[in-house]
């Protein structure tokens, strides 16, 4: 199977209002009024960028306005991606847009980037077992149940797929393997001896066959009309689920607890992780939906 990319892109959880971490709300944006083509004359969104991103830390950009800044957008910038994985944006008076539509809100927001900010996540999954060692069937579809590694965010207590923002320069592969060991397995906080420990059964789980569910936008609600957040999601399938019993689960960095969890349409989770989920349930013939309800 291949990976999805971003097209279609949903639009629902970026219209989040008052903005997290915030009082701030946004301009009400209708449904009819979503798309950039749609004439809006009237269209007055919300200024906001977070304090804590206007003090410019490594991971932020100046502000669109200053004299010593002049992104390159829609290619690389020197060690930042300025590309999106869903294609060329519109850059309008300086200021790139969401290529997904109006979000009621400019600036950045929480987010460090103008434009595309970009993310990895790994989904780690095994078979549920049961004593015995045999795989467990849903018993109504009969299909086998996938389990994945989640955590509850700290920043809004939604559980979620592990991951984090890509560092300048940094490979996906570098960002997924090292999200997974600092949020799921808590590895900032391991000696140098469990952190060489730790790093060889990673690189174990991480260098094996794995499968790239998801390319491109996450409708989360950090987006704004100028920043978005952009992913690749990659399934690391354990399928004897021998190498994760070497790496117990350790809340870390991010993640305020962590646990396995079953795969079913059930599941509530942060911006488009159940979509991702969904994939995987595909990829690997799992269950994932009970269907309707008999009559």
């Amino acid at each position: 199977m291949c990976s999805r990319h971003g097209v279609g892109l949903s639009h629902s959880r970026a219209l989040t209002s008052p903005y997290p971490g915030s009082q701030v709300r946004r301009c009400p944006v209708p449904e009819d009024r979503l798309g950039w083509r749609v004439a809006w004359q009237d269209y007055e969104p919300v200024e906001y960028t977070a304090a804590a991103v206007l003090a410019r830390p490594r991971w932020a950009d100046p502000h669109i306005s200053d004299k010593d800044f002049s992104p390159k957008f829609n290619e690389r910038d020197g060690e930042v991606e300025r590309k999106s994985l869903n294609g060329l944006y519109v850059v309008e008076n300086g200021r790139p847009r969401n290529p997904a539509g109006r979000t009621g809100l400019t600036g950045r927001g929480l987010l460090g980037r103008w434009g595309p900010n970009h993310a990895a996540d790994p989904v780690v999954t095994r078979w549920k077992r049961d004593g015995s060692g045999n795989k467990v069937a849903h018993p109504v579809t009969g299909k086998n149940i996938l389990q994945f590694v989640a955590i509850k965010r700290k920043d809004c207590g939604e559980w979620a797929i592990p991951g984090g923002m890509v560092d300048p320069g940094e490979k996906i592969s570098a960002t997924l393997k090292r999200e997974f060991g600092e949020e799921a397995l808590n590895a900032l906080e391991k000696s140098p001896e469990e952190k060489a420990e730790l790093e060889k059964q990673l690189h174990k789980l991480f260098s094996q066959e794995h499968f790239v569910v998801y390319r491109g936008y996450v409708d989360d609600p950090r987006n704004t009309d100028n920043a978005w957040m952009e992913t690749e999601a990659v399934n690391y399938h354990d399928e004897t689920g021998e190498t994760m019993d070497q790496l117990p689960l350790e809340a870390g960095d991010d993640a305020g607890a962590v646990k396995w969890v079953d795969i079913t349409e059930k599941l509530k989770l942060y911006a488009n992780h159940s979509y991702f989920l969904k994939l995987v349930t595909e990829k690997w013939g799992a269950h994932w939906s009970e269907g309707p309800a008999p009559e």
